[in-house]
């Protein structure tokens, strides 16, 4: 296959990339800017980079490729200022629009288009469960960014869109594990706030073979939860960490300590969404780390 993945240079498109590069598919990266060691040479074997400029005022290269990847956006891991939240939400807009604008212009679209979301578009509860079929909730700056990027996903005229829902990645080296391993590896590990609130998580290998999943079969389209079948609460996710990496689980962060440290940005840590991979499951894709213990086995040994 002939693909093109936007934001190819973060952390799940690097192991998306790696990974259809090893089945010997033809890979086209966008991104901001094309690495030095590319920079004269643009094609390696099966790889090649382009700018979101080259993508859109050379729109012809982009012709006849079988599924097009859009991870690109700028992080919620920033200060929320009225500055952060704008760049955040705007950021995805323009990417967005700049993939829609591009099938407007291809005489040939790909058959098939992955465009990044995210689990927030489902509010936050301790008590409720979440599928594909839950409606969106907007209850807080995560839940609205995430609307809005979905309801500019859904002005990209294609035939099949998936719009897939992403919970916290876990790997290695990059990714939002190894900040949470830090209190461990200080020995200061323990429960955030009340502990009770649930943590979507999946494996970065699987998030890669659910991408191409979803590629392959074509009756998957629409929201696709990005998750592992088995959430956990941050307390539980806290004595697993402990246990696979010989670490104490003891010193719990009061809640308002936290605030006090990230502001608003705090809710990501306090709150958090039981979502469940219905579609993955009834189309029959089959996880590789179901089990959290197994994946952070698995990432630590890596």
């Amino acid at each position: 296959m002939r693909i093109a993945v936007c934001g190819g240079t973060g952390f799940i498109g690097q192991a998306l990339c790696k990974r259809w590069l090893q089945d010997g598919h033809d890979i086209v990266i966008v991104t901001r800017s094309v690495p030095k060691s590319h920079a004269q040479t643009e094609h390696n074997g099966h790889l090649s980079y382009l700018t979101w400029d080259e993508m859109k005022s050379n729109p012809e290269r982009f012709e006849h490729l079988d599924a097009l990847i859009n991870l690109a956006g700028s992080s919620l891991s920033q200060r929320w200022t009225r500055e952060g939240k704008q760049r955040i939400l705007q950021s995805r807009q323009k990417t967005v629009s700049s993939v829609a604008e591009l099938m407007h212009k291809l005489e040939h679209k790909p058959a098939v288009i992955v465009q990044a979301s995210a689990m927030a578009i489902y509010g936050t509860s301790e008590h409720k469960t979440f599928d594909e079929e839950s409606p969106a909730t907007i209850m807080d700056f995560p839940s609205e960014v995430v609307s809005e990027w979905e309801q500019a996903a859904d002005r990209i005229p294609v035939d099949r869109l998936i719009k897939l829902r992403i919970s916290v990645v876990l790997g290695n080296p990059g990714g939002a594990l190894p900040k949470m391993l830090l209190p461990y590896k200080a020995g200061v590990g323990g429960k955030i706030g009340s502990g009770k609130q649930w943590l979507s998580w999946i494996h970065i290998n699987d998030i890669a073979d659910l991408i191409d999943y979803c590629v392959r079969h074509k009756e998957i389209s629409g929201a696709v939860n990005a998750a592992s079948p088995h959430a956990v609460r941050n307390d539980e996710f806290g004595r697993c960490v402990a246990k696979v990496y010989h670490r104490p689980h003891w010193l719990p962060l009061p809640a308002f300590m936290l605030q006090a440290i990230l502001g608003e940005m705090s809710l990501i840590l306090l709150k958090g969404q039981r979502i469940v991979p219905a579609k993955a499951l009834r189309h029959g894709f089959q996880f590789r780390y179901a089990e959290l213990t197994e994946a952070l086995r698995q990432i630590r040994e890596s």
